[in-house]
Protein backbone atom coordinates (compact mmCIF):
# COMPACT_ATOMS: atom_id res chain seq x y z
CA UNK A 1 0.00 0.00 0.00
CA UNK A 2 2.98 2.25 0.74
CA UNK A 3 3.91 2.45 -2.84
CA UNK A 4 0.61 3.86 -4.13
CA UNK A 5 -0.82 5.58 -1.24
CA UNK A 6 0.92 9.35 -0.36
CA UNK A 7 0.46 10.80 2.97
CA UNK A 8 -1.61 14.07 3.49
CA UNK A 9 -0.21 14.22 7.25
CA UNK A 10 3.33 15.31 6.93
CA UNK A 11 5.24 18.22 5.88
CA UNK A 12 3.95 21.76 4.47
CA UNK A 13 0.65 22.57 5.02
CA UNK A 14 0.78 24.43 1.86
CA UNK A 15 2.36 22.04 -0.31
CA UNK A 16 0.70 19.12 0.89
CA UNK A 17 -2.77 21.05 -0.18
CA UNK A 18 -1.74 22.85 -3.32
CA UNK A 19 0.05 19.36 -3.88
CA UNK A 20 -3.17 17.70 -4.10
CA UNK A 21 -5.42 20.38 -4.46
CA UNK A 22 -4.97 21.71 -7.86
CA UNK A 23 -4.80 18.50 -9.92
CA UNK A 24 -8.06 17.67 -8.26
CA UNK A 25 -9.27 21.10 -9.43
CA UNK A 26 -8.11 21.04 -13.05
CA UNK A 27 -9.24 17.05 -13.20
CA UNK A 28 -12.89 18.57 -11.71
CA UNK A 29 -12.30 21.54 -14.83
CA UNK A 30 -11.80 19.21 -17.53
CA UNK A 31 -14.58 17.39 -16.47
CA UNK A 32 -16.76 20.27 -16.93
CA UNK A 33 -15.83 20.73 -20.33
CA UNK A 34 -17.48 17.17 -21.16
CA UNK A 35 -20.98 18.86 -21.02
CA UNK A 36 -19.71 22.46 -21.91
CA UNK A 37 -18.13 21.23 -24.82
CA UNK A 38 -21.62 19.27 -25.56
CA UNK A 39 -23.31 22.74 -25.29
CA UNK A 40 -21.08 25.02 -26.94
CA UNK A 41 -20.81 22.72 -30.26
CA UNK A 42 -24.62 22.31 -30.27
CA UNK A 43 -25.27 26.14 -29.94
CA UNK A 44 -22.48 26.40 -32.87
CA UNK A 45 -24.32 23.68 -35.65
CA UNK A 46 -27.76 24.13 -33.82
CA UNK A 47 -30.63 26.28 -32.87
CA UNK A 48 -32.02 27.89 -29.10
CA UNK A 49 -34.11 24.24 -28.67
CA UNK A 50 -31.24 21.77 -29.14
CA UNK A 51 -29.07 23.81 -26.86
CA UNK A 52 -32.59 23.27 -24.12
CA UNK A 53 -32.62 20.09 -24.73
CA UNK A 54 -28.89 19.03 -24.29
CA UNK A 55 -29.33 21.25 -21.17
CA UNK A 56 -32.57 19.71 -19.76
CA UNK A 57 -31.32 16.15 -20.80
CA UNK A 58 -27.33 16.84 -18.57
CA UNK A 59 -29.09 18.25 -15.47
CA UNK A 60 -31.41 15.01 -15.77
CA UNK A 61 -28.04 13.39 -16.13
CA UNK A 62 -26.42 14.96 -13.40
CA UNK A 63 -28.68 14.27 -11.04
CA UNK A 64 -28.69 10.60 -11.34
CA UNK A 65 -25.15 10.68 -11.43
CA UNK A 66 -24.74 12.37 -7.71
CA UNK A 67 -25.96 9.26 -6.36
CA UNK A 68 -22.79 7.77 -7.34
CA UNK A 69 -21.15 11.04 -6.18
CA UNK A 70 -22.24 10.66 -2.37
CA UNK A 71 -21.44 7.04 -2.36
CA UNK A 72 -17.79 7.90 -4.14
CA UNK A 73 -17.40 10.29 -1.38
CA UNK A 74 -17.82 7.55 1.39
CA UNK A 75 -15.44 5.74 -0.47
CA UNK A 76 -12.72 8.38 0.03
CA UNK A 77 -13.37 9.12 3.61
CA UNK A 78 -13.27 5.68 4.62
CA UNK A 79 -9.90 4.77 2.55
CA UNK A 80 -8.37 8.12 3.56
CA UNK A 81 -8.97 7.09 7.44
CA UNK A 82 -7.53 3.50 6.64
CA UNK A 83 -4.58 4.73 5.45
CA UNK A 84 -4.31 8.01 7.82
CA UNK A 85 -4.75 5.09 10.91
CA UNK A 86 -2.42 2.60 8.58
CA UNK A 87 -4.82 0.45 8.31
CA UNK A 88 -3.60 -0.99 4.83
CA UNK A 89 -5.91 -4.74 4.78
CA UNK A 90 -9.41 -2.30 5.44
CA UNK A 91 -8.04 -0.19 2.72
CA UNK A 92 -7.83 -2.96 0.15
CA UNK A 93 -10.78 -4.28 1.43
CA UNK A 94 -12.77 -1.64 0.85
CA UNK A 95 -11.63 -0.73 -2.75
CA UNK A 96 -12.78 -4.37 -4.03
CA UNK A 97 -16.18 -3.43 -2.68
CA UNK A 98 -16.44 0.31 -3.70
CA UNK A 99 -15.39 -1.39 -7.28
CA UNK A 100 -18.03 -4.20 -7.19
CA UNK A 101 -20.83 -2.23 -5.96
CA UNK A 102 -20.47 0.42 -8.88
CA UNK A 103 -20.41 -2.32 -11.33
CA UNK A 104 -23.81 -3.59 -9.74
CA UNK A 105 -25.50 0.19 -9.43
CA UNK A 106 -24.19 1.20 -13.36
CA UNK A 107 -26.17 -1.80 -15.12
CA UNK A 108 -29.30 -1.26 -12.96
CA UNK A 109 -29.20 2.47 -13.54
CA UNK A 110 -28.70 1.74 -17.19
CA UNK A 111 -31.57 -0.38 -16.85
CA UNK A 112 -33.69 2.43 -15.54
CA UNK A 113 -32.76 5.26 -17.69
CA UNK A 114 -33.73 3.58 -21.28
CA UNK A 115 -37.56 2.77 -18.99
CA UNK A 116 -38.10 6.43 -16.98
CA UNK A 117 -36.50 8.37 -20.11
CA UNK A 118 -39.32 10.21 -21.66
CA UNK A 119 -41.35 10.27 -17.91
CA UNK A 120 -39.33 11.70 -16.38
CA UNK A 121 -38.14 14.61 -18.99
CA UNK A 122 -41.63 15.28 -19.20
CA UNK A 123 -42.38 15.83 -15.31
CA UNK A 124 -38.98 18.35 -16.01
CA UNK A 125 -41.33 20.22 -18.31
CA UNK A 126 -38.58 19.80 -21.15
CA UNK A 127 -40.27 22.23 -23.55
CA UNK A 128 -41.73 20.22 -26.93
CA UNK A 129 -39.71 21.73 -29.45
CA UNK A 130 -36.49 20.54 -27.43
CA UNK A 131 -37.85 16.76 -26.18
CA UNK A 132 -36.26 14.79 -28.84
CA UNK A 133 -32.79 16.22 -28.57
CA UNK A 134 -32.80 15.94 -24.97
CA UNK A 135 -34.08 12.01 -25.09
CA UNK A 136 -31.51 11.50 -27.35
CA UNK A 137 -29.14 12.84 -25.62
CA UNK A 138 -30.43 10.68 -22.25
CA UNK A 139 -30.64 7.35 -23.51
CA UNK A 140 -27.51 7.44 -25.11
CA UNK A 141 -25.51 8.78 -22.23
CA UNK A 142 -27.80 6.25 -20.60
CA UNK A 143 -26.00 3.08 -22.33
CA UNK A 144 -22.31 4.01 -21.39
CA UNK A 145 -22.99 5.34 -17.93
CA UNK A 146 -21.63 2.25 -16.14
CA UNK A 147 -18.01 3.82 -17.74
CA UNK A 148 -18.76 7.57 -16.12
CA UNK A 149 -19.32 5.44 -12.67
CA UNK A 150 -16.14 3.54 -13.20
CA UNK A 151 -13.91 6.55 -13.32
CA UNK A 152 -16.03 8.35 -10.08
CA UNK A 153 -15.03 5.19 -8.67
CA UNK A 154 -11.42 4.89 -9.37
CA UNK A 155 -11.02 8.51 -8.30
CA UNK A 156 -12.48 8.24 -4.97
CA UNK A 157 -10.19 5.44 -4.40
CA UNK A 158 -6.86 6.95 -5.63
CA UNK A 159 -8.09 10.52 -3.72
CA UNK A 160 -8.35 8.57 -0.26
CA UNK A 161 -5.03 6.95 -1.04
CA UNK A 162 -3.89 10.79 -1.61
CA UNK A 163 -3.40 10.43 -5.07
CA UNK A 164 -5.42 12.84 -7.21
CA UNK A 165 -2.74 13.16 -10.28
CA UNK A 166 -4.13 10.24 -11.69
CA UNK A 167 -7.61 10.83 -11.55
CA UNK A 168 -6.51 14.49 -13.61
CA UNK A 169 -4.28 11.79 -16.35
CA UNK A 170 -7.17 9.76 -17.01
CA UNK A 171 -10.28 12.43 -17.62
CA UNK A 172 -7.66 14.57 -19.52
CA UNK A 173 -7.60 11.50 -22.56
CA UNK A 174 -11.12 11.30 -22.23
CA UNK A 175 -11.74 14.94 -22.78
CA UNK A 176 -9.45 15.59 -25.75
CA UNK A 177 -11.17 12.53 -27.14
CA UNK A 178 -14.13 14.06 -26.37
CA UNK A 179 -13.79 17.49 -28.02
CA UNK A 180 -12.87 15.70 -31.47
CA UNK A 181 -15.56 13.17 -31.26
CA UNK A 182 -17.75 15.85 -30.30
CA UNK A 183 -16.69 18.45 -33.07
CA UNK A 184 -17.16 15.26 -35.88
CA UNK A 185 -20.54 13.90 -34.52
CA UNK A 186 -22.17 17.08 -34.59
CA UNK A 187 -20.64 19.21 -37.33
CA UNK A 188 -19.89 17.11 -40.13
CA UNK A 189 -21.89 13.78 -39.65
CA UNK A 190 -24.97 16.21 -38.23
CA UNK A 191 -25.96 13.37 -35.48
CA UNK A 192 -27.17 16.10 -33.22
CA UNK A 193 -27.63 15.89 -30.01
CA UNK A 194 -27.11 11.79 -29.72
CA UNK A 195 -23.92 12.96 -31.66
CA UNK A 196 -23.05 14.62 -28.65
CA UNK A 197 -23.84 12.10 -26.05
CA UNK A 198 -22.32 9.70 -27.98
CA UNK A 199 -18.90 11.19 -28.39
CA UNK A 200 -19.19 11.24 -24.60
CA UNK A 201 -19.61 7.43 -23.79
CA UNK A 202 -16.74 6.51 -26.33
CA UNK A 203 -14.59 8.82 -24.72
CA UNK A 204 -15.35 7.80 -21.25
CA UNK A 205 -15.12 4.37 -22.24
CA UNK A 206 -11.37 4.61 -23.52
CA UNK A 207 -10.49 6.94 -20.35
CA UNK A 208 -11.57 3.92 -18.15
CA UNK A 209 -9.90 1.12 -19.60
CA UNK A 210 -6.48 3.43 -20.49
CA UNK A 211 -6.85 3.49 -16.00
CA UNK A 212 -7.59 -0.10 -15.40
CA UNK A 213 -4.45 -1.09 -18.23
CA UNK A 214 -2.35 1.31 -16.53
CA UNK A 215 -3.00 1.13 -12.67
CA UNK A 216 -2.57 -3.08 -13.49
CA UNK A 217 1.05 -2.35 -14.45
CA UNK A 218 1.95 -0.37 -10.83
CA UNK A 219 1.27 -1.32 -7.64
CA UNK A 220 -2.35 -0.46 -7.21
CA UNK A 221 -3.96 -2.86 -4.05
CA UNK A 222 -6.35 -4.58 -6.51
CA UNK A 223 -5.58 -6.61 -9.75
CA UNK A 224 -9.05 -6.32 -11.50
CA UNK A 225 -9.64 -9.83 -11.90
CA UNK A 226 -12.93 -11.07 -11.94
CA UNK A 227 -12.75 -13.38 -8.47
CA UNK A 228 -11.05 -9.88 -6.80
CA UNK A 229 -14.42 -8.49 -7.47
CA UNK A 230 -16.04 -8.72 -3.71
CA UNK A 231 -18.22 -7.34 -1.23
CA UNK A 232 -17.11 -7.08 2.25
CA UNK A 233 -20.06 -6.75 4.26
CA UNK A 234 -18.54 -4.56 7.09
CA UNK A 235 -17.13 -2.16 4.38
CA UNK A 236 -20.17 -2.02 2.45
CA UNK A 237 -22.26 -1.05 6.00
CA UNK A 238 -19.09 1.63 6.46
CA UNK A 239 -19.33 3.14 2.73
CA UNK A 240 -23.10 2.94 3.10
CA UNK A 241 -23.05 4.62 6.67
CA UNK A 242 -20.69 7.52 5.22
CA UNK A 243 -21.91 7.72 1.74
CA UNK A 244 -25.60 7.67 1.93
CA UNK A 245 -25.66 11.10 3.98
CA UNK A 246 -24.01 12.51 1.04
CA UNK A 247 -25.66 10.79 -1.41
CA UNK A 248 -29.08 12.26 -0.29
CA UNK A 249 -27.10 16.04 0.03
CA UNK A 250 -26.41 15.47 -3.63
CA UNK A 251 -29.32 14.05 -5.05
CA UNK A 252 -31.27 16.21 -3.50
CA UNK A 253 -29.37 19.34 -4.23
CA UNK A 254 -29.17 18.41 -8.06
CA UNK A 255 -33.02 17.45 -7.45
CA UNK A 256 -33.46 20.91 -6.78
CA UNK A 257 -31.87 22.61 -9.51
CA UNK A 258 -33.50 20.68 -11.69
CA UNK A 259 -37.12 21.71 -10.45
CA UNK A 260 -35.33 24.87 -10.79
CA UNK A 261 -34.52 23.78 -14.64
CA UNK A 262 -38.26 22.72 -14.64
CA UNK A 263 -39.28 26.14 -13.32
CA UNK A 264 -37.69 28.21 -16.13
CA UNK A 265 -38.86 25.80 -19.02
CA UNK A 266 -41.82 26.51 -17.93
CA UNK A 267 -41.68 30.46 -18.83
CA UNK A 268 -39.90 29.55 -22.37
CA UNK A 269 -37.35 28.28 -24.29
CA UNK A 270 -35.10 31.67 -24.59
CA UNK A 271 -35.50 31.37 -20.60
CA UNK A 272 -34.62 27.91 -20.85
CA UNK A 273 -31.37 28.25 -23.12
CA UNK A 274 -30.12 31.01 -21.46
CA UNK A 275 -29.94 29.71 -17.96
CA UNK A 276 -28.65 26.70 -19.86
CA UNK A 277 -25.77 28.54 -20.90
CA UNK A 278 -25.33 30.73 -17.89
CA UNK A 279 -25.02 27.19 -15.83
CA UNK A 280 -21.97 25.84 -18.03
CA UNK A 281 -20.19 29.03 -17.04
CA UNK A 282 -21.11 28.81 -13.44
CA UNK A 283 -20.21 25.48 -13.18
CA UNK A 284 -16.46 26.75 -14.43
CA UNK A 285 -16.49 29.48 -11.91
CA UNK A 286 -17.57 27.09 -8.81
CA UNK A 287 -14.73 25.07 -9.77
CA UNK A 288 -11.90 26.41 -7.39
CA UNK A 289 -14.50 26.23 -4.10
CA UNK A 290 -15.65 22.61 -5.16
CA UNK A 291 -12.16 21.33 -5.90
CA UNK A 292 -11.09 22.38 -2.38
CA UNK A 293 -13.99 21.28 -0.95
CA UNK A 294 -13.04 17.48 -2.41
CA UNK A 295 -9.31 17.93 -1.66
CA UNK A 296 -9.60 19.28 1.99
CA UNK A 297 -12.53 15.71 2.68
CA UNK A 298 -9.41 14.02 1.44
CA UNK A 299 -7.14 15.75 3.58
CA UNK A 300 -9.03 15.94 6.91
CA UNK A 301 -9.87 12.06 6.51
CA UNK A 302 -6.34 10.98 6.70
CA UNK A 303 -5.65 13.81 9.31
CA UNK A 304 -8.26 12.51 11.58
CA UNK A 305 -7.31 8.87 10.91
CA UNK A 306 -3.90 9.44 12.05
CA UNK A 307 -5.23 12.25 15.07
CA UNK A 308 -4.37 15.64 13.71
CA UNK A 309 -7.63 17.71 14.08
CA UNK A 310 -4.98 20.52 14.05
CA UNK A 311 -3.62 19.90 11.09
CA UNK A 312 -7.35 19.68 9.58
CA UNK A 313 -8.37 22.85 10.55
CA UNK A 314 -5.64 24.54 9.55
CA UNK A 315 -5.82 23.24 5.83
CA UNK A 316 -9.68 23.87 6.27
CA UNK A 317 -9.09 27.53 6.16
CA UNK A 318 -6.22 27.42 4.41
CA UNK A 319 -8.55 26.06 1.67
CA UNK A 320 -11.06 28.44 2.03
CA UNK A 321 -8.61 31.58 1.00
CA UNK A 322 -7.32 29.80 -2.24
CA UNK A 323 -10.48 29.11 -3.19
CA UNK A 324 -11.36 32.94 -2.97
CA UNK A 325 -8.83 34.10 -5.19
CA UNK A 326 -9.93 32.63 -8.33
CA UNK A 327 -14.13 32.90 -7.53
CA UNK A 328 -13.54 36.80 -6.77
CA UNK A 329 -12.60 36.69 -10.19
CA UNK A 330 -15.19 34.67 -11.79
CA UNK A 331 -17.62 36.75 -10.12
CA UNK A 332 -16.69 40.39 -11.35
CA UNK A 333 -16.20 38.97 -15.00
CA UNK A 334 -20.02 38.27 -14.29
CA UNK A 335 -20.95 41.42 -13.08
CA UNK A 336 -19.21 43.50 -15.61
CA UNK A 337 -19.45 41.30 -19.05
CA UNK A 338 -21.91 38.55 -18.99
CA UNK A 339 -22.46 39.34 -22.28
CA UNK A 340 -19.36 38.07 -23.51
CA UNK A 341 -19.78 34.64 -21.83
CA UNK A 342 -22.82 34.03 -23.12
CA UNK A 343 -20.89 35.06 -26.53
CA UNK A 344 -18.88 32.37 -25.89
CA UNK A 345 -21.44 29.79 -26.50
CA UNK A 346 -22.92 31.23 -29.67
CA UNK A 347 -25.69 33.06 -28.05
CA UNK A 348 -26.82 36.51 -29.24
CA UNK A 349 -30.57 38.68 -28.90
CA UNK A 350 -32.75 37.31 -26.09
CA UNK A 351 -31.37 34.62 -25.00
CA UNK A 352 -27.84 37.14 -24.35
CA UNK A 353 -30.17 39.34 -22.72
CA UNK A 354 -32.06 36.42 -20.66
CA UNK A 355 -28.92 35.16 -19.73
CA UNK A 356 -26.77 37.98 -18.29
CA UNK A 357 -29.49 38.92 -16.19
CA UNK A 358 -29.36 35.57 -14.40
CA UNK A 359 -25.36 35.90 -14.01
CA UNK A 360 -25.69 38.84 -12.25
CA UNK A 361 -27.36 37.71 -9.31
CA UNK A 362 -26.49 33.81 -9.15
CA UNK A 363 -22.62 34.90 -9.29
CA UNK A 364 -22.90 35.80 -5.66
CA UNK A 365 -22.96 32.24 -5.13
CA UNK A 366 -19.54 31.98 -6.56
CA UNK A 367 -17.99 33.92 -3.51
CA UNK A 368 -20.32 32.20 -0.92
CA UNK A 369 -19.50 28.63 -1.95
CA UNK A 370 -15.71 29.35 -1.15
CA UNK A 371 -17.48 28.64 2.83
CA UNK A 372 -19.73 26.19 1.66
CA UNK A 373 -17.74 23.82 -0.19
CA UNK A 374 -15.10 23.41 1.86
CA UNK A 375 -16.74 23.99 5.29
CA UNK A 376 -19.01 20.85 4.61
CA UNK A 377 -16.22 19.20 2.52
CA UNK A 378 -14.28 19.18 6.30
CA UNK A 379 -17.06 18.28 7.50
CA UNK A 380 -17.40 14.68 5.38
CA UNK A 381 -13.89 14.31 5.63
CA UNK A 382 -14.31 14.06 9.39
CA UNK A 383 -16.72 11.26 9.69
CA UNK A 384 -19.93 14.42 9.96
CA UNK A 385 -21.82 13.08 6.92
CA UNK A 386 -25.19 13.30 8.44
CA UNK A 387 -24.66 16.67 9.78
CA UNK A 388 -23.14 18.04 6.18
CA UNK A 389 -25.77 16.25 3.87
CA UNK A 390 -28.74 18.30 6.59
CA UNK A 391 -27.43 21.20 6.22
CA UNK A 392 -27.50 21.23 2.58
CA UNK A 393 -30.66 19.91 2.16
CA UNK A 394 -32.44 22.34 4.55
CA UNK A 395 -30.57 24.92 2.13
CA UNK A 396 -31.75 23.53 -0.77
CA UNK A 397 -35.15 22.31 -0.15
CA UNK A 398 -36.63 24.24 2.39
CA UNK A 399 -34.78 27.81 0.97
CA UNK A 400 -33.83 27.41 -2.27
CA UNK A 401 -36.79 25.55 -4.34
CA UNK A 402 -39.65 27.89 -2.47
CA UNK A 403 -37.55 31.50 -2.97
CA UNK A 404 -37.03 30.06 -6.94
CA UNK A 405 -41.01 29.35 -7.58
CA UNK A 406 -41.82 32.30 -5.57
CA UNK A 407 -39.29 34.65 -7.76
CA UNK A 408 -40.68 33.05 -10.83
CA UNK A 409 -43.86 33.87 -10.40
CA UNK A 410 -43.61 37.49 -8.98
CA UNK A 411 -41.25 38.08 -12.21
CA UNK A 412 -41.61 35.82 -14.83
CA UNK A 413 -40.06 38.23 -17.58
CA UNK A 414 -36.90 38.63 -15.65
CA UNK A 415 -34.41 35.84 -14.17
CA UNK A 416 -32.38 38.09 -12.24
CA UNK A 417 -34.81 37.49 -9.57
CA UNK A 418 -34.48 33.78 -10.20
CA UNK A 419 -30.65 33.72 -10.13
CA UNK A 420 -30.95 35.41 -6.46
CA UNK A 421 -32.36 32.32 -4.61
CA UNK A 422 -29.41 30.39 -5.18
CA UNK A 423 -26.68 32.52 -3.06
CA UNK A 424 -29.52 33.20 -0.67
CA UNK A 425 -29.99 29.85 0.44
CA UNK A 426 -25.85 29.45 0.60
CA UNK A 427 -25.69 32.00 2.96
CA UNK A 428 -28.01 30.62 5.14
CA UNK A 429 -25.99 26.84 4.54
CA UNK A 430 -22.27 28.32 5.71
CA UNK A 431 -24.07 30.16 8.79
CA UNK A 432 -25.09 26.81 9.58
CA UNK A 433 -21.91 24.82 9.17
CA UNK A 434 -20.05 27.91 11.33
CA UNK A 435 -21.60 27.61 14.13
CA UNK A 436 -21.51 24.31 13.82
CA UNK A 437 -17.91 24.34 13.28
CA UNK A 438 -17.91 26.55 16.80
CA UNK A 439 -19.78 23.58 18.77
CA UNK A 440 -16.65 21.25 18.05
CA UNK A 441 -18.76 18.16 18.14
CA UNK A 442 -16.98 16.56 14.25
CA UNK A 443 -13.75 16.15 16.40
CA UNK A 444 -15.18 12.80 17.43
CA UNK A 445 -16.77 11.43 15.01
CA UNK A 446 -13.40 9.88 12.49
CA UNK A 447 -12.57 7.91 15.75
CA UNK A 448 -15.86 6.63 16.25
CA UNK A 449 -16.13 5.86 12.53
CA UNK A 450 -12.76 3.68 12.68
CA UNK A 451 -13.75 2.30 15.85
CA UNK A 452 -17.41 0.89 14.75
CA UNK A 453 -15.27 -0.50 11.87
Amino acid sequence: MQKTSNSLTEGSILTTLVRFAVPYLLANFVQALYSAVDLMIIGWFSNDAAISGVNTATQLIQTLQSLIIGLAMGGTILIGQYVGARRDKDAEQTISTILTMFIILGALFTVGILIFCDPLLRLMQTPAEAFDSASAYVRVIGCGIIFSFGYNALSAILRGLGDSTRPLLFVAVACVTNMVLDYLMVGPLNMGAGGAALATIISQALSVALAILYLRRIHFPFDFRPSSFRLHRDKAAGLLKLGIPVCMQETLVSLSFLIIIAIINGIGVVASAAVGIAGKFENFAMLPASAFGGAIAAIAAQNMGAGRPDRAVKSLWLSVGLSLVPSIVFFFWAQWMPESILGLFGAGGETAVAGAAYLKSFSFDFILTCFGFTLLGFFNGCGCTVFASTNGIVASVVIRLPLAYILSRLFPSDLTAVGMAVPMATLISVTGALIYMKMGRWKDRSAQTLKAQ
